[in-house]
């Protein structure tokens, strides 16, 4: 089992390698927009996952995911000259679900915020049942006026 620090070492190193080569190596016209977004590795240092986001309709993100598949053997020889370790992990490329969150937290947001609006409305008709100020004050006597 490797150190943690140096696990994360490693998928920080594998991250840039991984973009790096998507970047400027893989020609292929149905690579879309991709963002890799993060890499965990394995304790053995033996598989390595690599989280991606795509720009654009599921059309583009099926054909990058395609495309990534593959490329994966490419990719890991390019990773492994580029770490330099004994073992190359194996790379598994997973489509990151941080798009369908935030889209699923903005939702959530907006339907709080109508509530919220809807209760303020509803608030600005209402009007007190007895005193606007319901507390006791004490009485100033007109003997000391």
């Amino acid at each position: 089992m490797a150190d943690p620090a140096r696990a994360r070492k490693i998928a920080e190193r594998i991250k840039t390698l991984v973009a790096e080569f998507v970047e400027r190596r893989v020609k292929d016209e149905r690579l879309g927009f991709v963002t890799i977004t993060d890499v965990r590795v394995t304790g053995d240092l033996q598989h390595a996952s690599v989280f991606y986001t795509v720009f654009g309709s599921d059309a583009e993100r099926e054909d990058t995911a395609a495309v990534l598949t593959e490329w994966r053997g490419r990719i890991r020889s390019h990773v492994g000259k580029g770490l330099g370790i004994r073992l190359t992990p194996s790379l598994e490329f997973i489509p990151d679900a941080i798009p369908e969150g935030a889209a699923n937290i903005e939702a959530a947001l907006a339907a709080a915020r109508e509530r919220d609006a809807e209760l303020a409305r509803s608030a600005d008709a209402q009007r007190y049942a007895g005193d606007a100020d319901p507390y006791k004050k004490p009485r100033v006597s007109d003997e000391d006026e």
